[in-house]
């Protein structure tokens, strides 16, 4: 059994945010930790030539309520009741994922990514807004100016540089990305596959 389950996210990534909110069942259930690694989503788009679903899926007939439908069978499988997408998506998340790099730093990234993760998708705040996004980190109590100070320093911009990298050359396109060992699962329907490898025996 693994010891634990690496998942590259991004705050932007409303398939991201879903599994965030599966997650703890996931761990619950397998008693497995997920370790949690930011990534910057727009430097994974453009080191792999991806986009985001909002573009790809443009222009096709069926594709995009299909993928309605499967997002609604997810939120009934994990027990989400409360979402909606943000109206200012897409977001430009450089600032709140060099923040979470902070708080990994400082000691509350745990509380840090829940809160962004609210702010951004329960409250729908536009999040690429300094203004707003200090407003919303003092709102949750958290330490807004050594936040905005730490994002500029250069070795958290690096920390976030080198996690994109790093993950892109394992194999990462977008997010959510999940790694059990060296194995890479994408999308967050994968999260039950994930469950299952975690759980089988090791040989």
């Amino acid at each position: 059994m693994a010891a634990s389950v690496e998942f590259h996210f991004d705050f932007g990534s409303p398939n991201a945010y879903l599994a965030h909110l599966a997650i703890p069942g996931a761990e619950q259930r397998t008693g497995i930790r997920f370790t949690y690694v930011p990534v910057l989503l727009g430097g994974v788009f453009k080191a792999t030539n991806n986009v985001s679903p909002a573009v790809s899926l443009q222009g096709i007939r069926n594709k995009p309520e299909y993928q309605r439908i499967e997002t609604d069978r997810f939120l009934k499988r994990y027990g989400v009741s409360a979402y909606v997408p943000n109206p200012h998506f897409p977001v430009n998340t450089l600032t709140i994922m060099r923040g979470a790099i902070v708080a990994g730093r400082e000691g509350f990234f745990a509380r840090y990514v829940d809160e962004v993760y609210r702010h951004m998708w329960v409250e729908q705040r536009k999040m690429d807004d300094l203004e707003v996004v200090a407003e919303a980190l003092t709102r949750s109590g958290l330490p807004v100016e050594a936040i905005l100070a730490g994002i500029q320093e250069p070795e958290v911009k690096q920390e976030l540089i080198t996690n994109t990298e790093s993950a892109v050359a394992r194999g990462v396109f977008g997010s959510p990305s999940f790694f059990v060992g060296d194995e890479l699962y994408f999308g967050k329907e994968k999260l039950r596959d994930v469950e299952e490898e975690v759980a089988r025996p090791a040989s």
